[in-house]
């Protein structure tokens, strides 16, 4: 038996994760309470090989926001824009199309879309959006998948389409539509959300929205945004929610745990997330959601030296090289703006994985044995059509 789990006080809980029987939220909330991290990462790590073994993903993608003016003013957000703001943005379909088109040349198989609650875009232009984005696949063994906007967004969209989500859904993926986003679940204890994000969709409407996605044979992601106001029983809660979705669809194909950046908004917190606090509930995460497939450490918020960490406190993933991701360093993110391909075959090496290069729905498309280089040409860092795409960002 591992040296940190044979004196710890959490030797019972493991011996439960062992025998697979699945824990209660006394026992998550008793995990979040230890201060024996080493212990705690034992654990998660149990559960991580037992899940992926000794494979870590990563997928090749790019982000797209096609605009930042929203309706709403959740206190939490620094990427929402009101018309009246100078750097406030909003991209055509054919502005979308291009910046898709020079991503391809670096081998993409996935845009990640998502934008603020615009006011004046009618519904057409989003299934317009869809659709001519996945014209752009023809040819491309991988093709192209589409993970678009979060579950606040598609109840805007079936506002504005004047139908039901269930059909606003079905219109989005006869489109082109592929998966969900998990952008949007914060946290679902009622008042904290009120704290953070007054005027956005309660627990039930994200949960709704996904479970009417999942009905329609579809798959998504779900997040959680932790370190502000909530309380520690306040993340078992949202874990509790998530994981009982589950249960009832088998929809989510994966976990990813959002640290709060603390900058540019309206809520003063004294405490951001630590890297203890990020690691721990990476693992609560891990060990506590035993019907979820993968778990990701989403290196943009966390920084790429501490979700190497995270792969051995129970993620299997770091997320994607991302190329231009705006809402999380406007909220005051020092990490990069981008990972190359080799940079995450790299860090995955040094942590001891196996590379795994993913699509949207963490089925593999390669895996990257010992020594074996990434098969993307260019740096993306030093790509010409990558600088030319950030500089007109």
């Amino acid at each position: 038996m591992n040296f940190f789990i044979q004196h710890s006080e959490l030797r019972d809980l493991y011996d439960k994760v062992v025998a697979g029987e699945r824990l209660s939220e006394a026992d998550a909330l008793r995990l979040f309470e230890s201060k024996d991290l080493n212990a705690l990462g034992v654990i998660a790590d149990f559960v991580r090989q037992r899940k992926a073994g000794n494979h870590a993903s990563y997928i090749v993608n790019r982000y797209l926001n096609y605009s930042n003016y929203c309706i709403l003013s959740c206190q939490f957000c620094s990427f929402a824009r009101k018309r009246r703001d100078a750097d406030g943005f909003e991209l055509t379909v054919p502005q979308m199309v291009e910046k898709a088109r020079e991503a391809l040349k670096l081998g993409i198989t996935e845009l990640h879309i998502v934008g603020g609650l615009h006011p004046s875009l009618p519904f057409s232009y989003y299934t317009d959006m869809l659709q001519a984005l996945k014209a752009l696949k023809s040819g491309r063994p991988q093709g192209l998948q589409l993970k678009c906007f979060t579950a606040i967004e598609i109840l805007h969209l079936a506002w504005l389409a004047k139908k039901s989500v269930a059909q606003t859904l079905t219109e989005l993926k006869a489109a082109g539509l592929d998966s969900l986003t998990g952008g949007g679940a914060e946290i679902f204890q009622p008042a904290v959300r009120r704290t953070i994000a007054k005027g956005k969709e309660s627990a039930a409407e994200y949960l709704d929205v996904h479970r009417t996605w999942h009905r329609l044979g579809q798959r998504s992601t779900c997040t959680m945004l932790y370190g502000h106001v909530e309380s520690l029983a306040d993340r078992v809660d949202h874990l509790r929610q998530l994981r009982a979705l589950q249960d009832e669809t088998h929809g989510f194909v994966g976990f990813v745990p959002l640290a709060y950046q603390p900058e540019n908004n309206d809520i003063p917190v004294k405490n951001p997330p630590t890297g203890f606090d990020s690691l721990r509930t990476l693992a609560v995460s891990r060990i506590y959601l035993d019907n979820f497939p993968h778990l990701t450490a989403y290196w943009v918020g966390l920084g790429m030296k501490l979700a190497q960490v995270a792969l051995s406190y129970g993620a299997d993933d770091l997320h994607g090289t991302i190329i231009e991701e705006h809402i999380f360093h406007m909220a005051g993110a020092t990490s990069p703006q981008l990972q190359t391909e080799a940079d995450m075959v790299k860090a995955i090496r040094e942590a001891g994985r196996t590379p795994v290069q993913r699509n949207t729905f963490y089925e593999p498309i390669k895996v990257l044995s010992d020594g074996q280089p990434a098969e993307l040409a260019e740096n993306l860092a030093r790509s010409k059509v990558l600088e030319d795409n950030l500089a007109t960002a």
